[in-house]
């Protein structure tokens, strides 16, 4: 009943929803991200088993925001949370440049997937703050970025635990969906 009468509030005061899927592989800073979104501050988390779930509200949009796990072993079930999705923040260890192939991989089998053809990419090439951080133009050739030519793309140099980079993504991905994007 709460999910019908937001729906109904939202239009008719034009707020705007969206369904967004955060992944990445494990350690990327998925729920550290989604929680300096939703409050502000960094929280200390521990490895995701299944999901986490929070509503952002930015930018005169409010995003469900979905924070899947990202160990090997939950990565299939990823598929059980695509229908109905808008766009995906998926999130990399700019870092870990060892696991940066499976994290191409990955990726690119989400892009695959018939229940996301029509959302919208937005990357976040997280903990520049780290040594070794490749920057924004090595993540997006690392993900074979030049290969994706249907839909609406951008990424983003971030920090999660200094909150550098976030809000800059999220200004790009709601213009893209008010823009009719997702």
């Amino acid at each position: 009943m709460g999910i019908v009468f937001t729906r109904l509030f939202s239009s008719l005061f034009g707020n705007k929803e969206a369904r967004i899927l955060v992944l990445g592989l494990d350690n990327a800073g998925k729920t550290t991200i989604l929680y300096r979104l939703q409050m502000g501050e960094v929280v200390s988390t521990i490895p995701t088993i299944g999901f986490n779930v929070e509503t952002v509200q930015y930018n005169g949009i409010k995003f469900q925001v979905w924070d899947l796990g990202g160990q090997t072993s939950i990565r299939p079930y990823w598929r059980c949370y695509f229908p109905n999705t808008q766009a995906i923040i998926y999130v990399v260890d700019s870092s870990d440049t060892d696991r940066l192939v499976v994290a191409k991989e990955e990726f690119h089998a989400i892009l695959e997937e018939e229940e996301l053809k029509g959302a919208v990419v937005l990357i976040f090439a997280n903990k520049q703050d780290l040594p070794g951080a490749l920057d924004d133009a090595a993540v997006t050739e690392a993900l074979e970025m030049h290969k994706i030519k249907n839909r609406q793309w951008a990424i983003f140099k971030t920090s999660a635990i200094k909150g550098e980079g976030l809000f800059e993504g999220l200004d790009w991905l709601s213009n893209t969906l008010k823009s009719g994007g997702g």
